[in-house]
């Protein structure tokens, strides 16, 4: 499969192990992997200033970015504050960051952008995301302006999931690449 936008690959919290289908693209595609500060216990100030820092690198018309968990949520935090019109965004097992649920010591990703984004969008969700219910999932994408796409019991759609190189997604952003 090709590609012929810049692709960038948003990790969530914790980062995407060798595992995560998105280290897996990262490597067979040659996607560029934003880094953030910290992993762990991040700042969203942080994160979305990194997000722009690297989308001002490459022609924004044509950029995708590829986010994952708590990435998705930034990347609304990004869009609500930059207002940059990218080429689009794959938005996968977006967490709850207000859900009793969610893991401590993140700052500033509370409460989550109720907001259009400016670009085209795919969210994927799974029926048995720990980190966010179906229900809620639908309601981001909704707001977000997203086409939803439901993968049903598929955990956290991370590495735990063993998708592997996992093509339904890549499909899904050979979509937005079009």
């Amino acid at each position: 499969m090709h590609f012929q936008s810049t692709i960038l690959i948003l990790p969530g919290l914790g980062d995407s192990g060798p595992q995560h289908w998105q280290s897996i693209w990262q490597k067979e595609y040659n996607f560029i992997r934003i880094e953030q500060k910290d992993w762990e216990t991040p700042k969203c100030t942080d994160w979305i200033n990194s997000i722009n820092t690297e989308i001002k690198k490459h022609n924004p018309a044509e950029v995708i970015l590829v986010a994952h968990s708590l990435a998705c949520t930034t990347v609304a935090y990004w869009a609500q504050k930059f207002n940059i019109k990218i080429k689009g965004a794959l938005l996968v097992a977006p967490s709850d960051t207000e859900a009793d649920s969610y893991p401590t010591g993140t700052n500033g990703f509370t409460p989550v952008p109720l907001i259009k984004l400016p670009f085209k969008t795919i969210t994927v969700i799974s029926t048995n995301d720990f980190y966010v219910t179906t229900a809620r999932a639908e309601q981001f994408a909704t707001v977000w302006g997203s086409e939803i796409v439901n993968i049903g019991d598929a955990g956290h759609i991370n590495a735990a999931s063993a998708l592997g190189q996992w093509e339904q997604g890549l499909h899904l952003l050979k979509k937005l690449d079009n």
